[in-house]
């Protein structure tokens, strides 16, 4: 983007911000301008975007934003970091230590100002260090929900939205954005902005007075003055109605930052809208991956839907009369036992057993005592007789549900397995059937086909609805040589 471009479009930027409205109630309301002004006071930390309303301003801006989101995330930002001192209207006075040490060097830098020479771009302050809001993009309705297997090489650096469940989520940490150095001979501070999640830390103090006296100044990383943002990684997987015949499941790496961590929970549906990345490497790890790069979605939102979504927007919902209409005939429960599985003739007693299993019951706590309202079914017959079509309904069915065989699956399988994380390299919790299957229904067909120390394990979840995990480490003796 040539200089004046790249202003004209920030200008842009400046008046979709401070002029836009919606009509509201009391008359026009400036919806960013008023998030403006929570931002400035410190009362909102994100500050989303919606490219609905940059679409009605300007089409080629929005459309310009979903092909290349990452560079207009900091057209926005430095837009805003203009905007932000118009609509500060007070002092701000709850300040952590980010400010008290922003405000100090800053007074150091206005007194460096009267020396004729010109700091280092290194040791001034970045962007990213004295920032104090987060940006997102929130896609526009005519966006459609892609699978994992859909996003390709030609989606990279674009504004997509993945739909799939979440498989394993991991604890929320604090990743480094900007770190601060500090030069054991002048003193002097340098800055490195980080945007991967492994970086190489600045070793000589890049100040014109430790060159000019070629001293050898050796930097120090300073972690008050470093900034940190909130850091989870999600792994979602494709739904079983987006697996073509004869394949597996794949599985897509997203990364949630700052007020985007702890949205989602594993067992969850939901459409992740992000940008597709491939995540950068650097030092002897860019070596070892050679021309081969791993890929992520850096999120912007993250909605909960339903297992059925696309299939739920297209059916109309039933009004109350017709609800009451419906319960006031004498064979309402027969149709309902009818309707589940219709392609499979007779089976009513157990189509109605299904359908109370669908429906479920109520929790009740009496005294401190749990009593389950859900029901567990037990199907038994010959071969040959439907029970795993039955099985396959009731999973398409349910808008939260899983499908597993018996022998197949394993305690861990089932339960939840103990894995190392990749990045933080501990020991997480990968959700397994029971545990996806989480406030729905689990089908596990060939039941009695299941090994002895496996189907203990779920026994703990059909009677209490808990699951309890004991991780055990072998101790291995050490032995002496005589």
């Amino acid at each position: 983007m040539p200089p004046t471009d790249y202003q004209e479009v920030k200008e842009k930027v400046k008046k979709f911000l401070t002029d836009f409205y919606q009509d509201g109630e009391e008359g026009k309301e400036f919806t960013y301008a008023q998030q403006l002004t929570a931002i400035a006071h410190r009362e909102q930390v994100e500050l989303t975007v919606n490219l609905d309303d940059v679409a009605e301003i300007d089409p080629e801006l929005a459309e310009a934003v979903v092909q290349n989101t990452r560079r207009y995330v900091s057209i926005f930002s430095e837009a805003v970091s203009e905007l932000l001192p118009v609509y500060k209207q007070k002092e701000v006075m709850a300040k952590d230590a980010l400010d008290v040490y922003i405000e100090h060097r800053l007074l150091l830098r206005q007194q460096q100002r009267g020396d004729s020479t010109p700091l280092d771009p290194r040791n001034s302050y970045p962007p990213e260090l004295i920032r104090r809001f987060e940006l997102y993009f929130k896609p526009t309705s005519r966006t459609h929900t892609l699978s994992v297997r859909q996003i390709k090489a030609d989606s990279i650096g674009r504004l997509v939205t993945v739909r799939g469940i979440v498989t394993r989520a991991t604890e929320v940490k604090p990743i480094m954005t900007v770190a601060t150095y500090t030069c054991d001979q002048c003193g002097a501070e340098s800055y490195q902005p980080i945007s991967s999640p492994s970086f190489t830390p600045l070793v000589m103090c890049p100040s014109q007075e430790c060159q000019r006296n070629k001293s050898g100044g050796r930097l120090y990383l300073q972690t008050r003055g470093s900034k940190f943002m909130k850091y989870q990684e999600i792994k979602i997987q494709e739904n079983n109605d987006q697996v073509p015949v004869g394949n597996i499941p794949r599985s897509m790496t997203v990364v949630a930052r700052g007020e985007r961590t702890r949205l989602a929970m594993p067992g969850d549906h939901v459409a992740v809208t992000g940008v597709f990345l491939p995540l950068a490497k650097t030092g002897f790890r860019q070596m070892t991956q050679g021309l081969l790069s791993d890929t992520f979605l850096e999120t912007h939102k993250i909605t909960r839907v339903k297992k059925m979504d696309e299939d739920e927007d297209e059916a109309t919902e039933i009004t109350e009369e017709e609800l009451s209409s419906l319960s006031q005939e004498e064979d309402f429960y027969e149709k309902l036992s009818q309707s589940l599985a219709p392609e499979i003739y007779g089976h009513e007693d157990v189509k109605k057993a299904l359908l109370l299993l669908l429906v479920g019951g109520v929790d009740c706590t009496p005294h401190g005592m749990k009593i389950r309202g859900s029901i567990n079914v037990l199907l038994m017959g010959d071969p040959g007789v439907a029970k795993s079509q039955l099985l396959s309904y009731i999973d398409r069915v349910a808008p939260r549900s899983q499908y597993t065989t018996g022998r197949g699956s394993s305690g861990v399988g089932l339960t939840a397995a103990v894995m190392k994380d990749p990045v933080t390299g501990e020991m997480t919790l990968e959700g397994g059937a029971l545990v996806l299957a989480d406030q729905g229904v689990c089908c596990i067909d060939e039941f009695d086909k299941m090994l002895d120390g496996d189907r203990t394990s779920i026994h703990e979840v059909m009677e209490q609805q808990t699951i309890s995990i004991a991780k055990v480490t072998k101790i291995l003796p050490r032995f002496s040589h005589p």
